[in-house]
């Protein structure tokens, strides 16, 4: 059996660690908005940032409590999801269920059921939040037809994964603490990633070393993020997103300046994702074995080359 974990908690820094075996992880410290400069220069440097009063000024951190989103919009129907989302089988990469926006919002805020909702477009589906959202001047072109909203309860985890489009994102905590951690895309190989997918099963809480040595080479951020803190996030850098508290994000999305990242993004969308669902509805456990199998010769490679990935490689 794995050794216990032991995991010690600050604002600055979560380590999670076994017996013999640790995961310590780089902190982002805080920086001001300072007229989108901090930004600015993490875009350019394609590096996260956490920047502390990007939003200081939105209406929705203010308004966006679970009792005014349901009394203004609780009978709206939403697709919800559990942490069975990337398990193989007939419900993955799917919704469990529909439920009204104001039963999911008493369930998972107030009563703590593990249910989420990630990626709602406020365009197409609450338009009138918009105005409770302000877009940055940052140098990436954001869209108000591409503004999300998060909703998770209190202990539930987004696991480890980079988004699937490339995208650049800027995401604000609107309500609830969580825990962030972040990869960058060299860090690939080291965590094990599927083929085909933008997902790894590697336990960062429980890091078993003895399966995925190559994990520790990986080298990672943590930060907790609070109300009112945004967290950029540059293109194909790996994220979990872990709620210490019930709460509400919101994410601004914009393409890469990197146009090598943006057909990245489109290769994942019309040929890699299509693959891998209908792979799974096929063979769920079989296809889920090999993409395993596959993720592990990988690692092994990186691991008998004896050096960590290069510092300068995204």
């Amino acid at each position: 059996m794995p050794a216990p974990i032991r995991t010690t908690a600050s604002r600055d820094k979560i380590t999670t660690a076994s017996s013999d075996k640790i995961l310590s992880w780089r902190t982002l410290p805080s920086q001001p908005f300072a007229e989108g400069t901090s930004v600015r220069q993490a875009i350019r440097d394609r590096r996260p940032v956490v920047v502390s009063d990007l939003a200081a000024d939105w209406p929705a951190l203010r308004q966006w409590t679970p009792e005014q989103l349901a009394a203004q919009h609780g009978e709206r129907t939403v697709r919800v999801y559990d942490a069975s989302f990337g398990a193989p089988g007939r419900d993955y990469m799917s919704s469990i269920d529909s439920m009204r926006f104001a039963d999911f919002l008493e369930e998972t805020q107030h009563r703590g059921r593990d249910l989420r909702m990630f990626l709602y477009n406020l365009s197409r589906q609450i338009p009138e939040l918009l105005d409770d959202v302000r877009l940055p001047e940052v140098g990436l072109r954001f869209s108000r037809r591409f503004i999300f909203s998060f909703f998770g309860c209190h202990e539930s985890t987004t696991p480890l994964h980079y988004d699937i489009d490339m995208g650049d994102v800027l995401h604000t905590v609107v309500r609830g603490r969580r825990r962030v951690r972040l990869f960058a895309p060299r860090d690939g190989a080291a965590l094990y990633r599927h083929p085909f997918t933008v997902r790894s099963y590697v336990d960062l809480d429980s890091p078993d070393f003895g399966r995925w040595p190559a994990l520790a080479r990986a080298r990672g951020y943590e930060v907790i993020l609070e109300p009112g803190q945004t967290l950029y996030m540059p293109s194909g850098w790996w994220h979990e997103f872990h709620y210490l508290e019930a709460g509400i994000g919101v994410s601004l999305r914009a393409a890469s300046p990197r146009w090598s990242e943006r057909a990245q993004g489109l290769l994942n969308l019309l040929v890699a994702s299509p693959i891998d669902r209908i792979a799974n509805r096929l063979a769920p456990q079989h296809w889920y074995l090999w993409k395993a199998r596959r993720a592990e010769c990988l690692a092994s490679r990186l691991t008998a080359a004896g050096a960590a990935p290069p510092e300068n490689s995204n």
